[in-house]
């Protein structure tokens, strides 16, 4: 009897012991406390995919976003270019499964988008290793402050460097 007792101790104090392992991890996830950063291919997936809706950038920084994403590494422009958002939050649906959209914010001024380009949105977030989150019916991701720095000059050398992103994933 005090053997199977000690073992149900032992296994409560496991079970406890991960219980609070998972929630510690979970809560430093949900606070958001480390911010995740990407490169590469992935990186300029993201870039690619927000530029198109920045206010802030020129027209020929998205140009040169554009043609880089596009596998087009012969780009006119030659200064780093910095993609900004400063919250993307995007929604799928599970019952209405028509239902994608994005709302992607700059400082004061928000993009909605919907359809396709907000599918790829939200399938370049999932690559970058966003974490869905479910709620009734729906799938959301969301990240802030988004900032990806894209030079064209390292993206023509062809050795994988060029694109980086750092973000906070969720919130």
């Amino acid at each position: 009897m005090q053997v199977q007792g000690a073992r149900m101790k032992a296994r409560r104090l496991i079970l406890t012991c991960a219980l609070v392992v998972t929630n510690a991890h979970h809560l430093a996830a949900a606070s958001g406390a480390t911010p995740a950063k990407v490169s590469g291919a992935t990186a300029l997936a993201l870039a690619g995919v927000v530029a198109p809706l920045s206010p802030i950038l020129s027209g020929a920084e998205k140009k040169a976003v554009a043609m880089l994403f596009a596998a087009n590494s012969d780009v006119p422009y030659k200064k780093a270019i910095v993609v900004t958002a400063d919250r993307i939050v995007c929604r799928t649906g599970n019952v209405d499964i028509t239902l994608r959209n994005c709302e992607v914010s700059f400082g004061k001024k928000v993009k909605n988008v919907n359809g396709a380009t907000a599918n790829e949105i939200f399938a370049t977030e999932a690559l970058a290793g966003i974490p869905p989150d479910g709620a009734a019916g729906s799938n959301f991701e969301s990240l802030t402050l988004l900032s990806c720095t894209i030079d064209p000059n390292a993206i023509r050398r062809k050795d994988g460097s060029g694109a980086e992103c750092t973000f906070q994933p969720g919130n």
